[in-house]
């Protein structure tokens, strides 16, 4: 399976909640990275890191991944599109652009990089409900 295939098949878990599938794609040491300004953010290890981030995640926003693009670079897939939903604590509404760089190693992500405006989003979760 490609590289790109591999990050399909993750995108296509990630909508069904597929949490076991998402974990089975993913490298034992896999390391997950996003600016560490959210409530989300930080750096997490392991397939436990990646579900704690998911949770974490999960647990501040309602959000859909809208993928404009992949294109493979070497041992990363980079994916651009648009992360759309609600947050949590006060249902405001966002809609913004995101790229996500996945490092794949024998055929298993091993590293994922999460990139959005941090700033608008912050101001998106400090809204008043």
């Amino acid at each position: 399976m490609s590289n790109i295939a591999i990050i399909e098949e993750l995108y296509a878990a990630f909508a069904e909640g597929d949490v076991g599938r998402i974990l089975e794609l993913c490298d034992p040491d896999c390391v997950v990275v996003q600016d560490s300004a959210l409530p989300w953010g930080g750096q997490y290890e392991g397939l436990e890191g990646v579900a704690n981030f998911g949770l974490a995640l999960g647990g501040t926003i309602d959000s859909v991944v809208t993928s404009d693009g992949l294109f493979e670079a070497g041992d990363r897939v980079i994916q651009f599109g648009r992360s759309r939903g609600t947050v949590v604590a006060n249902s405001a509404v966002f809609d913004m652009p995101e790229v996500h760089v996945w490092t794949l190693r024998n055929g298993m992500v091993s590293r994922a990089e999460f990139y959005t405006d941090s700033r608008a989003m912050l101001d998106v979760l400090n809204m008043a409900s």
